[in-house]
């Protein structure tokens, strides 16, 4: 159809990145806020050969899920998209779509779903990238996330599921980059929360001078932040105020405290991060005799817990510096049956000693890709459990196959852990075991 033609439809599916799904005379039509079950007059705002993508004119059915979202900013913004859908609803729909992947693309199925994981939807978010843009025409320094057209950066007041020390501050951060000599050669501002301090990392194109320095400075006293500056690539980060901050986390349960750096991974909810760690660690039942490998094993944000509970755990992480920090993180803990290594698991990895020792118990925690690679020769024969931490359905339901099929394993369990309240990014666990 032809871009701004009025069409009526009937929105029956959610896409995997939270839109409505209608079809009209066989070709899918994408509505930005819609939700299945409602009909529409809607506008074609982008045609393409095999889709059109379409805005909601006005909603004539109106779904019993559909709620009011919180934040001001929602129509704007991309930060969230299902705000407009009951966190009860989120929750279903993404275990669907999980179960989907695993059908469509596994060709498996679990024997049993878990209970979803869940926390509070708001101010969740301890991790992420802010973007900033000088507007000559608003006359003001825009902070936030973009908008649904990447070229243009939401305006935003407040963010509301940002960390609370910072959700509220998005305008006074903006108002504060308004006053540098240098705030037009800002791009962005990452910004990572601990249990105890924020951090923001400004990346700044041109060299800051002593009034700008001293302004941020005085930005950071006043509201409680860490200053970090970010003149070049990821090597360049430092801090700039206080002297040397320090940014960790404590998961209490296993009496561990991980520290890391404000451009480290780390997972984006505290809250599920919790609960995330003491639900593999039920599924994977370690004993104290085990010997258990951690694959993607980041900071040691599940190997160091781990080691409270088994004989010996190897964590293997294809960063560096999170290698470096993690072993850091195990002598600060006073733990010593952990060993850590450096290897790209999207590469052959059966010369590696870790490769070829037997371990009981298998943790994975991949990124978006995947593990194939790693899974065409481990699990060894010695391992009977599996658990797989996943951020991307369609790579885990890949994955799965392989295990199944190829490693003679059975997908005894999985469910969806809610990382990312009002967003459409699924995030699961799978349990497999020995067949």
């Amino acid at each position: 159809m032809k871009k701004n033609t009025q069409v009526e439809v009937q929105i029956t599916d959610l896409s995997h990145d939270g839109r409505g799904v209608a079809h009209v005379d066989g070709k899918a039509v994408f509505v930005r806020g819609g939700l299945p079950g409602e009909s529409a007059s809607v506008r074609i705002v982008r045609s393409k050969r095999s889709f059109d993508e379409a805005e909601i004119e006005e909603l004539h059915t109106r779904s019993a899920d559909r709620v009011e979202p919180r934040c001001a900013h929602y129509e704007q913004c991309s930060g969230c998209s299902l705000q407009h859908l009951a966190p009860a609803a989120q929750i279903a729909s993404k275990q669907h779509v999980l179960a989907d992947n695993f059908e469509r693309i596994g060709k498996v199925a679990p024997e049993r779903w878990l209970e979803p994981l869940t926390d509070s939807v708001w101010g969740y978010r301890r991790k992420g990238r802010l973007s900033v843009k000088h507007v000559a025409k608003k006359g003001r320094v825009l902070v936030g996330f973009r908008e649904s057209n990447p070229r243009f950066v939401a305006d935003i007041r407040r963010c509301e599921v940002l960390h609370p020390a910072l959700g509220p501050k998005i305008e006074a951060i903006g108002d504060m980059l308004g006053t540098l000599e240098v705030g037009a050669q800002i791009p962005q501002i990452e910004f990572a929360a601990g249990d105890d301090t924020v951090a923001l990392v400004f990346r700044h194109l041109t060299p800051l001078g002593a009034q700008d320095r001293e302004k941020l400075v005085a930005f950071g006293r006043e509201h409680g932040f860490a200053i970090y500056l970010q003149p070049g690539g990821i090597s360049s980060v430092h801090p700039l105020w206080p002297e040397a901050p320090r940014l960790a986390f404590r998961i209490p349960d296993y009496q561990v405290e991980l520290e890391f750096q404000p451009l480290d991974f780390v997972q984006i909810n505290a809250g599920i991060n919790q609960r995330m760690i003491a639900h593999a660690m039920d599924l994977l039942a370690p004993s104290p005799q085990d010997r258990v490998l951690d694959l993607f094993c980041g900071l040691g944000n599940f190997t160091l817990p781990l080691a409270r509970r088994v004989a010996q755990v190897a964590g293997v992480e294809g960063d560096t510096e999170l290698v470096r920090r993690a072993a850091a993180n195990a002598r600060a803990n006073g733990i010593e049956n952990t060993q850590f290594h450096v290897a790209n698991l999207f590469e052959d990895q059966r010369g590696a000693s870790w490769a070829r020792q037997d371990w009981d118990k298998l943790l994975l925690d991949p990124p978006r890709a995947g593990a194939d690679k790693i899974l065409e020769h481990l699990p060894g024969k010695a391992t009977s459990r599996v658990v797989y931490v996943s951020c991307h359905p369609g790579s885990l339901a890949r994955d799965a196959a392989i295990l199944v099929r190829e490693h003679g394993f059975r997908l005894a369990a999985a469910g969806v852990m809610d990382m990312f309240p009002h967003t459409a990014h699924v995030e699961s666990i799978a349990l497999f075991e020995r067949a």
